[in-house]
C-alpha cells in the first residue's frame, strides 16, 4: 500500500475522519474506565461528549450514517448521566465499550474497505444504538463480551494489511528514520573532518612565519608585504575555525533532533494497556486496574515497538496467573479489585520497565514440583535451590504452572517468549515474587538502538566497539598476574577466578598474543563473567548505528556498523554472541594463549575429586593419585560428590556412575548445567564397558571414559594427565 499523505492539506476527507477518530479514542477508553471505578466522578463525562459529538460530526461529512447514529446515542446517554437522569449500569457500560471498539475498527480501514465494513455492520450499529438509548437489554449478537484486545497502539511500525488503513498520517517510517539518521551521521562525521584542515593550515602558518624571520635583510616594502600577507592568512583561518564551530553545532543539533523525533513516549505503547486488563479481568470474573507511572519516559520507537508484545503477555499473565478472584481476595482481606502497576524510567544509561501485581504472588513449592515432574532437575538437587534459581525456570521454553488450558494460558507458552523478546533487544528478565503479596517481573532494555555509547578497541590491528553498558569494567593486568590452569589462562578479580579470552581468537582473526600490560575488558555477568583481551583501547564514543545490510544475514558477534568521528567504519560487537563463544572454545578445549611468553602458575598441587561408592576402589584411586604428587579429596557417593564439587576448588572430577541418590551420569549433567562448573574437566571409570554405556557417558558431558575391567595404574595416570597436566 501507498505511503499516506504527510500534509493533512492533501489529505481526503475520509483520512481527515480517520485521524480524527484516532484522536478520540483514547479519551474515551480512559473515561469509560475512570466511569466504571468511579460512577460518581461526573468530571469526565463532558470531555467524552465532546468527543462523541465531533465524530458524529465527522461521519455525518463522509456518510457512515451508521456511526452517525452510534455516537448520537453514545451522546444522549453521556448527557442524561450528567443530568441525573441516569445512572450507568454495568450493561451501559458494555454497550459503550463496544461503541468505542466499532470506532476504532473502522478507523484503521481505508475508505473502500469502510464502506464494506458499514454495510456489513449496519443492524449491529442500529441494535447497539437502540438499547443505549432505551436502556433495553441489547440483541444476543451483542450480549457477549468486548473483545479482550483493545485497539493497538500507535507505534505499530510493520505494514499494515490489505484494506487497513495507517492510524498516523504524518508518520515516518522506520526505514527514512534510520536513513535519515545515517545521513547526519556522515555530515557530523564530514564536520568533524574540517577539525584536521584548520590543524593544518595552522601549521602552515607557523612554517611561514619561520621563513619570514628568516628573511632579515628584506625591505620595508617586502616586510609590509610579509605582514599583510600573515594578517590575511590569519584572518581566513579564524573565518574558517568559526565555519567549523557553526557546522558542528548545526550537525550537533540536527543529530539530537533526529533522535529526539525518534524518541517516542512510553504512553504510545501502553495507552490501550488499562482497557486491555478491564476487559481481560471481566472475562476471568474477576475485577483488576492498572496503574501507569512513567508514561512520559522517552524510548526510541523501534525498542518501544518491540515491547508491545512482551508487556501484553505480561500483563495476561498477571491477570490470569497471579490476580485472585474477588470472593478469595475479600476473604484474604484484600479490596476485591486487584491492582497492577506499569512503572517505566532512565537508570545508568539503560531502561527499567517493571510490572506490579498484588496477587497471590507465586508458589515455590509448586515451581519446585513442577521441576522435578518435568525431570528438569533431580529431586534432591532441586530441594536445595533458591527462590532465584527456581524463578529462572519460568523462563525456559514450555514450562507452565496451569494445570488446564484456557483461552489465555496453559498451552506452554510461557515467559520464555518474554524472555527471548527482551534479550533479542539486548536486555535481561528478572522476576520476583511475594508469596501472598504479588509478583514483579523487570525488564532492561536499551533506551535507544539508534545511538550507543562504545568503547573502540583494537583487535587484530583493526577497530571494533562494544556497547559501555555490557562492560562490567576495562582493566590494564601485568602478565605476572595472569595464571594457568590446565592450558587456560585465568586472573583474580577480588575473590573470583576470570577467565581470559584473546578477542582475535573469538572472532577468528590473525594477530599474536601482546605483549607487556593486556588491555582487558570485564564481560558477562553472575557467573558467566571472562576477560577480554583486546590490543588497545581507543577510548568511549556515541555511534550512530547503521544496520547490516540483510544480504549479509545475522552476522556471528556483529550487531551493526557505525562510522567513527575520523570517518572510518567500524562493527559494533554482539556480547551474547561473544559469551557463547567463548563458552564453545572452552567445551571444545581451544583456547589459546592470551600473552607472549610463559604464563606463570600458581597451582602447584592439583586437586582431585573421587566419587565412588566402593571404598576399596576410591581408596586405590586416592592412593595412586597421590602417589604422582596431586592432592586428592573423596566422596561416597553422587549426591555427597554434588555437594563437594559445588563447595570446593578442583580441578578434575573423577566419577563412577552406579551410585547410591544420584548416579554418575546425572552428576556429570549437573555439573554441565552449572555456570561455574561447566567447563571442569570430566572423568568417568566403570565397570561398565559396552559401547552404549560409554557413549551415555560422553554424552552426559564425560572428557574421558575409562573402563574398570581394563584398568591398571599408567592407564588412569595417563588419563588425568591428558585431561589436567602434571600435578
Amino acid at each position: 500500500m501507498s505511503q499516506p499523505p504527510r500534509d493533512v492539506r492533501e489529505m481526503s476527507l475520509y483520512d481527515l475522519f480517520a485521524s480524527e477518530v484516532q484522536s478520540h479514542l483514547q479519551a474515551l477508553d480512559a473515561g469509560l474506565l475512570r466511569l466504571e471505578r468511579d460512577p460518581a466522578d461526573t468530571g469526565v463525562i463532558e470531555p467524552m461528549m465532546r468527543a462523541a459529538h465531533s465524530i458524529k460530526g465527522a461521519a455525518r461529512i463522509v456518510d457512515l450514517n451508521g456511526l452517525v447514529e452510534l455516537t448520537h446515542a453514545m451522546e444522549d446517554c453521556l448527557v442524561a448521566v450528567q443530568a441525573g437522569r441516569r445512572q450507568l449500569s454495568a450493561q451501559d457500560l458494555d454497550r459503550l465499550f463496544r461503541c468505542v471498539d466499532f470506532l476504532g475498527e473502522i478507523s484503521r480501514l481505508d475508505e473502500a474497505a469502510s464502506q464494506r465494513w458499514q454495510a456489513e455492520q449496519r443492524e449491529a450499529q442500529r441494535a447497539l444504538a437502540q438499547a443505549l438509548s432505551t436502556a433495553e437489554s441489547v440483541p444476543t449478537l451483542l450480549a457477549e463480551p468486548p473483545p479482550l484486545v483493545p485497539s493497538a497502539p500507535v507505534v505499530v511500525e510493520e505494514p499494515t494489511p490489505e484494506g487497513e488503513r495507517n492510524r498516523d498520517p504524518l508518520r515516518v517510517d522506520s526505514g527514512r528514520f534510520n536513513q535519515i539518521l545515517a545521513l547526519t551521521s556522515e555530515a557530523r562525521v564530514m564536520g568533524l573532518g574540517l577539525h584536521g584542515l584548520v590543524q593544518g593550515f595552522q601549521g602552515y602558518r607557523r612554517e611561514l612565519q619561520g621563513l619570514f624571520g628568516q628573511a632579515q635583510g628584506a625591505s620595508s616594502e617586502l616586510r609590509q608585504r610579509q605582514e599583510g600577507l600573515l594578517d590575511r592568512y590569519q584572518q581566513q583561518l579564524q573565518a574558517l575555525e568559526a565555519y567549523e564551530r557553526r557546522l558542528l553545532g548545526v550537525c550537533q543539533g540536527l543529530l539530537d533532533e533526529v533522535l529526539g523525533v525518534r524518541m517516542r513516549p512510553l504512553r504510545d505503547a501502553v495507552q490501550g494497556f488499562p482497557r486491555l486488563v478491564r476487559d481481560l479481568a471481566r472475562g476471568l470474573d474477576k475485577d483488576a486496574t492498572l496503574h501507569i507511572d512513567g508514561a512520559d519516559t522517552l524510548i526510541d520507537r523501534e525498542v518501544l515497538a518491540r515491547l508491545e508484545s512482551p508487556l501484553n503477555h505480561l500483563l495476561r499473565n498477571a491477570v490470569d496467573h497471579g490476580l485472585e478472584p474477588p470472593a478469595e481476595r475479600r476473604a484474604l482481606g484484600k479490596p476485591e479489585s486487584g491492582q497492577l502497576r506499569l512503572e517505566a524510567r532512565h537508570l545508568a544509561g539503560r531502561l527499567q520497565v517493571s510490572l506490579h501485581d498484588d496477587g497471590r504472588g507465586l508458589d515455590l513449592e509448586r515451581v519446585r514440583a513442577a521441576v522435578i515432574a518435568r525431570r528438569l532437575s533431580p529431586a534432591a538437587v532441586a530441594a536445595e535451590l533458591s527462590p532465584a534459581e527456581l524463578l529462572e525456570f519460568l523462563l525456559l521454553p514450555g514450562f507452565s504452572l496451569k494445570d488446564r488450558v484456557t483461552e489465555l494460558s496453559g498451552r506452554g507458552v510461557g515467559l520464555d517468549v518474554v524472555a527471548d523478546a527482551i534479550r533479542a533487544l539486548d536486555g535481561e528478565v528478572r522476576l520476583e515474587t511475594r508469596p501472598g503479596a504479588g509478583f514483579s517481573t523487570h525488564l532492561w532494555v536499551p533506551v535507544s538502538r539508534s545511538i550507543v555509547r562504545s568503547l573502540i578497541v583494537d583487535i587484530a590491528g583493526e577497530a571494533y566497539a562494544l556497547p559501555v553498558n555490557r562492560i562490567e569494567r576495562v582493566l590494564r593486568l601485568d602478565p605476572r598476574e595472569v595464571h594457568s590452569l590446565e592450558g587456560k589462562a585465568f586472573f583474580l578479580l577480588g575473590e573470583d577466578r576470570l577467565g581470559l579470552v584473546a578477542a582475535h581468537q573469538l572472532l577468528e582473526l590473525e594477530g599474536a598474543p601482546p605483549g607487556g600490560d593486556l588491555a582487558v575488558l570485564v564481560i558477562g555477568g553472575g557467573e558467566r563473567r571472562y576477560g577480554l583481551v583486546v590490543d588497545r583501547l581507543r577510548g568511549e564514543q556515541g555511534l550512530a548505528l547503521k544496520p547490516l545490510d540483510e544480504v549479509f544475514g545475522k552476522l556471528r558477534s556483529v550487531t551493526a556498523g557505525a562510522l567513527l568521528d575520523d570517518g572510518s567504519a567500524v562493527l559494533l560487537l554482539d556480547v551474547a554472541d561473544l559469551l557463547t563463544g567463548i563458552e564453545r572454545l572452552l567445551g571444545e578445549g581451544r583456547l589459546r594463549q592470551v600473552q607472549s611468553g610463559q604464563v606463570s602458575d600458581t597451582r602447584r598441587i592439583k586437586r582431585i575429586l573421587v566419587v565412588d561408592d566402593s571404598l576399596t576402589v576410591r581408596e586405590m584411586e586416592r592412593k595412586l593419585l597421590e602417589g604422582q604428587g596431586y592432592q586428592v579429596e573423596v566422596a561416597v557417593d553422587g549426591m555427597d560428590g554434588w555437594n563437594a564439587v559445588r563447595a570446593g576448588d578442583f580441578d578434575m572430577l573423577l566419577s563412577d556412575i552406579d551410585m547410591p541418590r544420584l548416579n554418575g551420569i546425572e552428576l556429570v549433567e549437573l555439573v554441565r548445567r552449572d555456570p561455574r562448573l561447566h567447563a571442569l574437566p570430566v572423568m568417568i571409570v566403570s565397570y561398565k564397558d559396552r559401547p552404549e554405556d560409554r557413549l551415555k557417558g560422553m554424552q552426559a558431558g564425560a572428557d574421558y571414559y575409562l573402563t574398570k575391567g581394563s584398568f591398571h595404574d599408567d592407564a588412569l595416570i595417563t588419563a588425568v594427565q591428558d585431561l589436567i597436566g602434571a600435578p
